[in-house]
Formats: C-alpha cells, structure tokens, sequence
C-alpha cells in the first residue's frame, strides 16, 4: 500500500523519513566488536549503557535486536515520544529497522493518535519491503491507521492483505476492533460475520476475536448476536477464558439483560474484580440500586480490590437514585481509600449534587476536580471536558446559572461540544425565570457564528423552555426546525417533549395531534398527554387516554395515578376519582403514595367535601407531609373555612414548612371572612419571619414578542391605551350583570376603591394589551405566575362574550379557555 495522497508530498515526511530512506548501509554482516560486549537482553538500568553503546557502533543487521529492544521498553512504560524519538536516531544513524522494529513504532504512533507520523513510518515500512508480505508489520499498520481514527485507511490496507493473501487471525481481529474503536458497531459485527464464514480452516475467531467483537454487541444492543456468539463460545471451549467470560458479561449487562449476565458471572470458575465490575455497572446502568449495591457490599466481603470502576459505577447509582448525599459519602470514601477518580467518578458526582442541589458539596467537588484531574499531562481533552460539562450542568441545576454561565463562557468557540451548549440550555429551561434565556442561547447556536447542529436532548431542553414559559411560537419553530432536520434516534424522546410544550402552551390539541402520529409511543408519550388533558379540565379525554394505555397493556405506575387523579380533581369527577384510589392498589397492584393522598385531598376540597377530607388525612397510613395540609388549606381558601384553614397553616409550622404561599393563601382567607385585624397580623407575621409576596405577574404574547405586567403597573408604553380599553370593558361587562368581587382586594377600604384595585391586577392588565395587539379570531395567550384572581375570572368570562378572541389563561394549577362566556373549568379551580 503506497503512502495516503494526503500526506504524500507533506514537508514533514520528507524531511524525517525519505533521506533515510536513500542511504542504507550496513558497514559489516556481521555483529561489530563492541555489540558482542551487550548483554543478551538489557535491562531498563543498562539503557543508557546501550544506547551510548550503539551510537558509537557501526550499523548491523544482527545489532537491530537492541534498538528493538530499547523502543519496545519504551512503549510498554507509555514513553511512546521516547520511543520514537529512538526510532529516528536509529535511522539518522543509519541503522535499517527490520519487521520487529515497525510493530512497536506502529503501537506508539497509535497510542498518540500521530497519523501523520503512522502514515511516514508506514511509507518507509512499504520501500523497505516489510509490507505486503509482512504479515505482523501489515497487522500493526492496520491496528496504527484504527487508533489513529483513520478506519478508511485501515480498511484499505487490510483489502490489500487479503488480495495478497498476507493476513491471519490477527489481521482479522485488528479491523474489527479498528470498527469498534471508532464506534462503528455494526461494521464491527459484519467484518465478524465475515471472519467466521471465510472457510479457510486456519482462520477462526479466537478469544481475543470474541473480546474485540462483544462490546460491539452491546454498543449497538444486539443481544441477538451477543448470544449466537455466546453460543459460540462454549462451542469452542472459549468461555473459561475469564476475558471472554468477562466480555459476556459485560454485553449482556449493557444490553439490559441483567438475569444473563449474572447466570453467566455465576458459573464463571475464575473471575476478578473486571468480572465484579460488569455486574455492578451493568446494576447501575439499568436502574437497580438493590443490585449494584447488594454486589459492592459483597465485594467488600470478599476482600476484593475496589478500583475506580466499582467506586464509580456505585457514585453513579446513587446519583440516579437521586441520593446526592450518599453519592458524596461514597466519593470521600473513594479518596480516602486512595483511589484516584476518573472523569467517569467526577462526572458521577457531579450528577449528584445537581440531583439533590447540593451547590456547596459541589463547589468541594469543583475544587477536587481542579487539583486532581484538569490540566493533568497525559490528560485526555475529551475527558477534561466531559468533566467542565459536567461542572456547568451542577452549576445550572443548583441555580447557580451566572457561575455556569462563566464557565460557559470561559471555554474557546471552538472547544463547546454540542454537550456543552445542551448542558448550558437546559440548566436555563430548568429554572422558569431563566427560560427564556435558554431559547436565546439556542438561536446563538444554530446561528451563523457558530453553526453548531444541535442534537435531540438540545431540542428537547429547549421545548421544555418553551413549556415552561408557554413560548408558544417559538416552540413551533423548533417543531419544525427537528422536522426539517430529521431527529429519527431521538424522535419519541422529541415528541414526548413536544406533547409537554403544546399542553402547557395552551394547545393541547395540536399535543394529541403530535400523539396520534407517533408511531412508536411508551409510556411517557401517553402520560404526557393525559397530564395535558387534566391541565386543560377536559377529564373525559384524559380518562380515555388512561383506557387506551390499559389496553395497550402499558406498566400503570405511581405517576400514571397522580395524573388521572389529577385529571379527575380539575374536571369535577369526584367520585370517578375516589373509584380510582380505593381500587389502584387491587386492581393495579400500585398502593397509594403520599403524592395520591395529597391528589385526593385536592379532589375532595375542590367538590366541597372538606369533611371526607379530614377523615382521608387521618385515616392514612402515613405522616402527612406539607403537601397534604398544602392542599387541604387551598380547599379552604376556596370554600372560606377560616377554622379548618387556621387548623392546616398549624400543621405546616409545625413542620417547620414557610413560604410566602402559606401566608398568602390565609391572608386570603381572613380577607374573605373580612376580618381585617387577622389579614394584618399575618403581614406582620410575614415581616417578621422576612418574608416578601410574590407580586403578581402575568405575560402575554404580542407581535412584537412578550410582554409582562405587574399588578398596578403603568410603565408599559401603552399603559394609557391599556387602562382605557379596561374602563371600557368593565363598564360594558357591568351593564351584562358583572359585579366586581371585593372580597379580592385584599385591603381593608370600601368598595368603590376596592374595585379600582381590582382593576389594577396583572392578567387583566395582560388581557387588556392582548386585545390591542392581536388579530382578530387569534387566541389570546396569558400566563400569571400566581393563581388566578377570582374576580378576574369572572371577568374574563363575560369579557369572553364581547371579544372575538379565545383568551387561554395558564395560572400555577392549570389551564382556563374563556370562550363565549364561559370557561373550560366549570367552577373546578
């Protein structure tokens, strides 16, 4: 095989190879007189004896043993710069390297990734004669072009060999692992088929050929194949081999097979602490937590040596678990017992203080990364940045986002992977008040600057931004942008994530549209749905939904129940709800958790029940935990149980449970219950305790983009136009039998003021810009980062009758469509 034409006329292979390549010459065909006094095999303290030794010596052929040997040591203590700096003073000696020397030059120009310098060496191997018949040089060019990344030209040699008929097994195995280096799996697994359907009775795969080919199995999770080569192996008496018996292992854990992988772990005779470490990853990986630690603790039993697999792969499965904590504990014990962590471990960690929004247990892990691993020689870039994107993601997902946009920031353009940017958008989607920055980042991305493509988990963050804002609009851009672009590997992930975005943006018929045209749906698909029904108050369409899954003989799980009790709760379906609860444990095998209790107060408070719903609360099995006594005070917000409510706001303190929520929600109703000397110690309370209110804020998209409004805000530069066109509105809704609900105005003046400051609140402030700003027929929609005001629910229901516009109102419990002066909820709200 001649020299690749990239790299034919480059001024660097002419200059270090080719002029040696003209004047070989040996002065004797014999060992020179000073070679004679080397010892037969030198040792790593006799090196520089050696090679002073030879520098002086005259070129011999039998002599070359030596230097084979100084760069073969070389190599095996990772000294590959070294070694080739040998190989080139051998030659500017003018010593001929022979077919021993190439392998190891070979191994170190792969172990650098030098192609340029694999491709120079290969081209003085082809003029010397020890290609194309050289079958153990061949085999090592192949291996070189593979770690190199080169798999074209590894193939195209590897052609040429068996053109020649030069190639073994080896040669065999090298391509294949050439395949799987790269992480071409199924070309892995073709050039296996190849190999073992050739007929020639001296090529058979080997247990070095399983070992290559396996990872492929479980890279591209063909547990078909991993299996017939399973089989094959105990055909051919290869399974004691512990590699092989590792390898197994090893696919069928990353193919999920986890009752194959521990049968096959059992029987082996011999295993070491690889073969433990399969089992545990494989634990890890799949989700069972009982697993991955009920086998490290047998390790530890065993007295087997824990290496950084095993720490890592037991951090992992506690950070899954979302167990940040424990996570932490694992780590310190990691490094007390002084194994050094990998990128794998830091990653791992990291993932853990951002499941438990551990921000100053994961500065320390900052701090560890930045003395123990960044900058470190010898280093992999790839890994280094794994673990920055791995910092950035904690940083984001601990609401520290200016810190992780720092060290965003602080990477070079040409540095940020697509992982860095989709680390950095979705830490932004996470947080509502930030998500709007991630949909800028996004439009950064794709913009021509940068070019960089995204991929499915970028466009899925990017749709959750979109949901939680209700960014309508541009989350049809993206709709289309990955329809245009074609996100086939992610395209359930993607739907199920467009179905979230079109239900909380208010278009929960355009999500059944995205569910009727997935072709491949799971389970997520059809809960996403039904979640959007329920937030939408169509109970119906949910409860079909939950029928359909049924039937499509789906796992019912915990969550699938909080959505249809919550379907059941925001549609009035009471007692479908309580059929649901007293029969999911019997008839589902799911028993309730305190997130179905707390669904089932919410249930019972919103029909008035509140008595049936005290008796659930201490019938239960369980502690109450805040959200039980959340819901049942927001029931009596509604139903002005001033008793009952002051009853659940005790609870709560004693649970050490405050926010402004809390004392909002009984301020209001006190409020309603005018008693205005309560409504103020509460605020004081509030004070006291450092507590500020929300202030209501409600959004609404324009033509020219969203705009926000604060209760009693003026600022807006058609706040004149705004606050006329309400005058209007609420004068002729008066005139239709509207009249305003004082009890809202939370503030202890008469009625007339009471209803200028209804008129102040921020959703009709919204609504009022909406109607001045949008097409007629086009639907209005508004957001509020609160609850709705009651009073502008009923507003917005009469105004629904003079408008030509649908107003879709999303508030923190659900969704409300006025339409021809109604509303979607029915009173269930």
């Amino acid at each position: 095989m001649l020299l690749p034409p990239k790299y034919r006329h480059h001024r660097h292979c002419q200059s270090t190879f080719w002029p040696l390549i003209l004047k070989p010459r040996f002065s004797s065909s014999t060992v020179p007189h000073q070679c004679r006094l080397l010892p037969d095999c030198p040792s790593s303290d006799s090196d520089s004896d050696v090679l002073s030794f030879l520098r002086r010596a005259a070129p011999s052929r039998s002599a070359v043993f030596y230097w084979n040997t100084l760069i073969k040591r070389s190599v095996s203590l990772q000294n590959q710069r070294t070694a080739l700096q040998l190989f080139d003073e051998m030659r500017r000696l003018e010593w001929v390297p022979d077919g021993y020397t190439y392998p190891y030059v070979f191994k170190a120009c792969g172990d650098l990734s030098s192609l340029l310098t694999g491709a120079s060496v290969h081209a003085l191997a082809l003029v010397s004669g020890y290609t194309n018949c050289n079958v153990f040089v061949d085999n090592a060019a192949v291996a070189m072009y593979g770690r190199c990344g080169s798999a074209n030209q590894a193939q195209q040699l590897f052609d040429e060999m068996l053109e020649r008929g030069v190639f073994d097994t080896i040669s065999w195995n090298s391509i294949i692992s050439v395949y799987v280096h790269i992480g071409e799996g199924r070309r892995a697994l073709r050039m296996f088929e190849k190999m073992v359907s050739t007929g020639d009775i001296s090529i058979r795969a080997d247990a070095v050929s399983l070992v290559n080919v396996l990872p492929a199995c479980a890279s591209v999770k063909s547990w078909r194949r991993g299996t017939e080569i399973h089989a094959y192996a105990i055909r051919r008496g290869l399974l004691d081999d512990i590699f092989v018996g590792n390898a197994i292992v090893d696919m069928y854990a990353k193919c999920g097979l986890m009752d194959e992988a521990k049968n096959v772990f059992d029987r082996m005779e011999v295993k070491d602490v690889v073969s433990w470490n399969a089992l545990v990853t494989g634990y890890s990986q799949t989700g069972n937590f009982d697993g991955a630690l009920g086998l490290f603790e047998r390790m530890r039993e065993k007295g087997i040596e824990l290496n950084v697999v095993t720490w890592s792969a037991v951090i992992a499965a506690y950070a899954q678990r979302g167990l940040g904590y424990e996570a932490l504990d694992v780590f310190r014990e990691m490094i007390v017992s002084g194994s050094q962590p990998n990128a794998v471990t830091l990653v791992s960690v990291l993932s853990g203080c951002a499941a438990y929004g551990a921000l100053d247990q994961g500065k320390e892990t900052h701090c560890c990364v930045v003395k123990q691993f960044l900058n470190l020689e010898g280093n992999d870039p790839g890994d280094e940045m794994m673990v920055i994107n791995g910092l950035i993601d904690m940083y984001a997902k601990c609401k520290s986002t200016v810190k992780a946009r720092a060290m965003f920031d602080s990477i070079e353009s040409k540095d940020k992977s697509v992982v860095t940017w989709t680390v950095m958008i979705s830490g932004y989607a996470q947080h509502g008040e930030e998500a709007s920055d991630a949909l800028v980042l996004l439009s950064q991305m794709v913009s021509d600057e940068y070019k960089m493509m995204p991929n499915g988990f970028t466009i899925s963050s990017a749709l959750v931004a979109c949901a939680r804002i209700g960014a309508l609009r541009v989350g049809r851009e993206i709709h289309a942008y990955s329809l245009r672009n074609r996100y086939d590997d992610a395209i359930v992930f993607i739907s199920n994530c467009l179905i979230d975005m079109y239900s909380k943006s208010g278009d929960v018929d355009a999500a059944r549209a995205v569910f009727d045209n997935l072709v491949e749906k799971n389970a997520v698909s059809w809960t996403s749905i039904m979640t959007g029904y329920g937030l939408h108050g169509r109970g119906e369409e949910a409860l079909e939904i939950f029928d359909g899954m049924r039937k499509a003989r789906l796992k019912i799980d915990g969550v699938t129940f909080v959505v249809v009790l919550y379907a059941c709760s925001h549609s009035g379906r009471v007692d479908e709800g309580i059929n649901y609860f007293q029969n999911m444990k019997k008839d589902f095998g799911v028993a309730p958790e305190i997130e179905h209790y707390a669904c089932m107060v919410d249930l019972l408070g919103r029909g008035g029940r509140l008595d049936e719903a005290v008796e659930l609360i201490k019938d239960m099995s369980m502690e109450p935990t805040p959200i039980i006594w959340v819901a049942l005070l927001s029931a009596c917000r509604v139903h002005g149980n001033v008793e009952l409510g002051e009853h659940a706001v005790n609870r709560l303190l004693e649970l050490n449970f405050e926010n402004d929520g809390l004392y909002t929600l009984l301020s209001n109703i006190y409020a309603s219950a005018r008693r205005w000397k309560d409504v103020s110690r509460v605020r004081l309370l509030m004070k006291r305790a450092g507590i500020r209110k929300r202030p209501g804020c409600s959004w609404v998209q324009g033509k020219k983009g969203t705009a926000t409004f604060y209760v009693g805000d003026k600022s807006h530069p058609m706040a004149k136009d705004i606050y006329n066109l309400l005058d209007d509105l609420i004068y002729r809704i008066k005139k239709m039998g509207y009249l305003p609900e004082t009890v809202f105005a939370l503030h202890d003046v008469d009625d007339e003021e009471k209803g200028d400051l209804l008129l102040e609140h921020s959703e009709k402030l919204a609504l009022a810009y909406g109607i001045l700003t949008t097409a007629s027929g086009v639907p209005i929609r508004i957001t509020k980062n609160l609850r709705v005001c009651g009073d502008c629910h009923t507003a917005f229901t009469y105004i629904s009758r003079i408008i030509e516009h649908e107003v879709v109102l999303r508030d923190t419990s659900r969704f409300h469509h006025f339409k021809n002066g109604s509303c979607s909820c029915n009173g269930y709200w």
